[in-house]
């Protein structure tokens, strides 16, 4: 199973869509700002990428957070915020069968796909 996770107006997320369309691949797009994300997934997706990768510190979402909140971030605290805030996960998030990649290039989606 394929599931892409992101929000749609994202422009990242439309050009991985772009080009999962264009190869033909079924997917199951995962709309955060719907569906929302609980903590066992993002747990697991920590675990196999890292709190790090998935936390988007760049955005606006974690650029309008207190200075509070944005202090001493362990995993724990990282989980929480992205449940709260599905923003502020990095996109695009793929899910192949288990395997999760974080972001898009169309050098590892043919690599995934190839």
């Amino acid at each position: 199973m394929i599931r892409l996770y992101g929000i749609p107006n994202c422009d990242t997320m439309k050009k991985a869509r772009r080009w999962l369309d264009d190869a033909a691949v079924v997917y199951e797009f995962h709309d955060y700002k719907k569906l929302g994300i609980d903590a066992p997934t993002l747990k697991g997706w920590c675990e196999q990428v890292g709190w790090e990768v998935l936390l988007n510190r760049r955005g606006l979402t974690w650029r309008r957070l207190d200075e509070t909140q944005k202090q001493d971030v362990d995993e724990a605290r990282a989980i929480a915020l992205m449940v709260q805030f599905p923003s502020m996960i990095k996109r695009p998030v793929l899910d192949v069968d288990g395997r999760i990649e974080v972001g898009f290039s169309t050098e590892k989606y043919a690599q995934i796909f190839g």
